[in-house]
């Protein structure tokens, strides 16, 4: 089989466990990238938080990036974007008060902006790891409405892990059955339109390249990875994945310290292995 598309988590995947990219990876990507594959990073974060990776990695092309965990597809060049989701406008402000009457920690991307329950630690904390400075979502409704009148992306708590493992056993039950819910990290727990996911962007992507299902690879570690995994022609677990992730991939590749996603380009893309 000739692979064309290959779209990779970034933690737990593509960087190793201190957060660091290594020389294989990025000669690997590069060189899969000279041979014609369509490379896109498939992560929960906002395009600003992927920019620095795309300079580390020494990509110049245009490529695409699939953000927010699947709610918009965009290219990081260009900034053309090629899919968009946003959540319904009931659905967004539900899913704030409930975040706050709970008293967790509430990020709301809107328009590529993130807004913030309140501006503390956590808020600050998520900033280092988006890369955009956070604003104050308001007080009143009037001003929350006003903040998120462009529509929703995606919505985020932060809070202590076992507290978010509460949240994922009760919090359904208080949502539309057009939201979709996972957490991305153990402390982070995210909300996006039913429309959104992974696998959903990895289709948009086929349709605008032209590339078929069975021709794309998805390599992931975590629940939040598993849509583009079942979709992909080929679903790659890294050997540090969870274990409902392993068991529904393709095939198991090597750790993310041992440069799981070069062995994956080396040997479905390069043929070197």
């Amino acid at each position: 089989m000739s692979y064309k598309l290959l779209a990779v988590d970034i933690d737990g995947t593509l960087l190793d466990s201190k957060g660091n990219l290594t020389e294989e990876t990025i000669k690997a990507v590069n060189l899969g990238i000279e041979k014609g594959m369509i490379f896109t990073i498939s992560t929960g974060r906002p395009p600003q938080g992927v920019e620095g990776l795309i300079k580390k990695l020494g990509i110049t092309k245009d490529m695409p990036l699939i953000t927010y965990n699947g709610a918009m597809v965009i290219k990081w060049k260009s900034k053309e974007i090629l899919f968009q989701s946003t959540l319904k406008h009931e659905d967004a402000t539900n899913i704030i008060e409930l975040g706050k009457r709970f008293g967790t920690a509430v990020m709301v991307w809107t328009d590529n902006k993130l807004y913030a329950s309140e501006l503390s630690k956590k808020a600050y904390d998520y900033s280092s790891i988006s890369g955009v400075t956070p604003l104050f979502l308001g007080d009143s409704r009037e001003t929350i409405e006003k903040n998120i009148e462009k529509g929703v992306t995606k919505i985020l708590w932060y809070d202590e892990v076992e507290v978010i493992n509460e949240y994922l056993k009760e919090v359904g039950k208080y949502l539309s059955d057009d939201v979709n819910f996972h957490t991305s990290q153990p402390y982070f727990l995210e909300f996006v339109d039913k429309s959104a996911s992974k696998a959903k962007a990895m289709e948009k992507l086929g349709e605008y390249y032209g590339i078929k299902q069975s021709e794309m690879i998805a390599v992931g570690d975590g629940l939040n990875d598993l849509s583009m995994i079942e979709y992909a022609g080929l679903g790659v677990a890294m050997e540090n994945a969870n274990d409902i992730v392993k068991n529904k991939a393709n095939f198991i590749t090597l750790s993310n310290d041992n440069n799981g996603v070069a062995y994956v380009i080396n040997k479905f893309i390069l043929g070197t292995i």
